[in-house]
């Protein structure tokens, strides 16, 4: 496994994570001051498309990240997902990506608003589909 990737792979995961939990945090107390004055973050964050069958896209974020960050600590300690991780990762990793463009879709042709904690956490899970592509390729067996 390349280090060098996973490494990479761990930060995006935990950046994405927080941003994920700020929001979730945003969207339950509906305090407009966390969005450090982008008022196209409450634009998004009020939304019929910030949540999923009522649950807050935020959380589902969560959810997904801490799946990847999951199978990437175990990834090294147990057989099954050290033999299964890297395409784990990657289904995961491409589940996230398919929301992720369909939520930027929403941001800039539906509502016209860019909220920016969600650029960060599309931006992070675009790099993590890109570098499980690579893990992926380098390492097909596992």
């Amino acid at each position: 496994m390349d280090k060098w990737l996973y490494r990479a792979m761990l930060a995006l995961v935990i950046v994405g994570l927080l941003v994920s939990i700020y929001m979730t945090i945003y969207k339950v107390t509906s305090n407009d001051s966390m969005c450090l004055g982008s008022g196209d973050c409450s634009t998004v964050n009020a939304s019929r498309y910030s949540e999923v069958n009522g649950i807050p896209v935020a959380i589902i974020g969560v959810l997904g990240y801490v799946a990847i960050l999951g199978v990437l600590v175990f990834e090294n300690r147990n057989s099954f997902f050290r033999q299964n991780g890297t395409l784990l990762v990657f289904g995961m990793a491409l589940t996230g990506f398919i929301f992720t463009v369909w939520l930027i879709y929403v941001e800039i042709a539906l509502l016209k608003a860019i909220c920016p904690f969600c650029v960060t956490s599309q931006v992070a899970m675009t790099i993590i589909f890109i570098i499980s592509v690579i893990r992926l390729i380098k390492n097909p067996q596992s």
